[in-house]
């Protein structure tokens, strides 16, 4: 680890994740590459959606409790919510928070009553699941703490699956020299054994096939599919990443402009290119006109400093 400059590594899965966003959003005004790059050119500002105002507030709760704690993650949520519901939420966090505060259940209780009683699995824990992935990248119980952190709005197996394979992408990203060869066999064989569910595994074969076989990003996302569902939405951002290892603006651009829920493949591609690539592999021009740019930052970095605290007590 003493080559890899973790701190640019997170600053880049956390920054990484919200201009994807930004820029999945505008991609669905701008659906052609060049329409979109001429769009970001002109913006003043690229704002974000939910996905990283939720990314945004997971990475508070870690920072303050120093852990994932459900209740006070989701009483984050909701206070982030009640102060911003124009981001563009799905009626599930909503519907949550006012189930809590009205029968006084947990946030998983309510999360597990979504559905008919099955749970969300959606792609909603995978978009914001970046600072798990970043803040516990060595840990063995990664898995555990991105259940912790998706069962408080997707408590379905494949939503919390999905989460956290997406997750452990981002985590595994950190932990790899991108000045060195990429291990492509060992990443693709890693997500295979991370996965628990029959439909993220089956999704992360497909991936594993399609990159293989240099499938062209307009079949591949019709294999894999174009819908909310995580298992329909995750295997895409990764098979854009695999795709474009080496250059950010590549594998953001084949994530947002191949159709489907836009702003979170960008924000989920986003997330794992720049945790590979470290902050200075994000184009400085889209990262200046990154709505509240400081303030993500800023979390990045106390993020970075608390796993590099974490690190030096392991050691001593």
């Amino acid at each position: 680890m003493s080559m890899i400059d973790v701190e640019s590594k997170v600053r880049g899965g956390i920054l990484g994740s919200a201009i994807g966003d930004a820029i999945g959003e505008l991609a669905f005004l701008y659906p052609e590459r060049e329409g979109l790059l001429k769009q970001i050119d002109r913006a003043s500002e690229l704002s974000y959606t939910d996905d990283t105002a939720m990314a945004i507030g997971l990475a508070e709760s870690i920072l303050k409790e120093g852990r994932i704690d459900q209740r006070r993650l989701g009483e984050t949520f909701r206070s982030n919510f009640l102060r911003e519901p124009w981001r563009g939420y799905a009626s599930g966090p909503p519907t949550i928070f006012s189930r809590v505060q009205r029968l006084g259940i947990t946030y998983k209780e309510a999360a597990q009553n979504l559905f008919g009683g099955r749970g969300s699995f959606g792609n909603g824990a995978a978009m914001r699941i970046a600072p798990v992935g970043v803040f516990y990248h060595n840990a063995p119980d990664l898995y555990e703490q991105a259940a912790l952190s998706a069962e408080v709005t997707h408590a379905h197996p494949v939503g919390v699956d999905g989460a956290a394979v997406q997750a452990r992408a981002v985590g595994h990203a950190v932990t790899l020299d991108p000045g060195k060869g990429f291990p492509m066999a060992e990443f693709l064989q890693d997500l295979l054994d991370f996965s628990r569910t029959p439909e993220i595994k089956a999704k992360m074969m497909l991936v594993e096939d399609l990159i293989l076989n240099s499938t062209l990003p307009a079949v591949a996302v019709e294999k894999i599919g174009r819908s909310v569902a995580v298992h329909e939405s995750m295997p895409f951002a990764i098979y854009a990443f695999l795709r474009h290892i080496t250059s950010f603006e590549a594998c953001l651009l084949c994530a947002v402009l191949n159709g489907g829920d836009r702003d979170t493949l960008g924000a989920m591609a986003g997330a794992v290119s720049g945790a590979f690539l470290g902050i200075q592999s994000i184009p400085e021009s889209w990262m200046g006109k990154l709505e509240n740019r400081d303030y993500i930052e800023k979390l990045a970095l106390k993020l970075a400093s608390a796993i590099t605290a974490q690190q030096n007590t392991f050691r001593t």
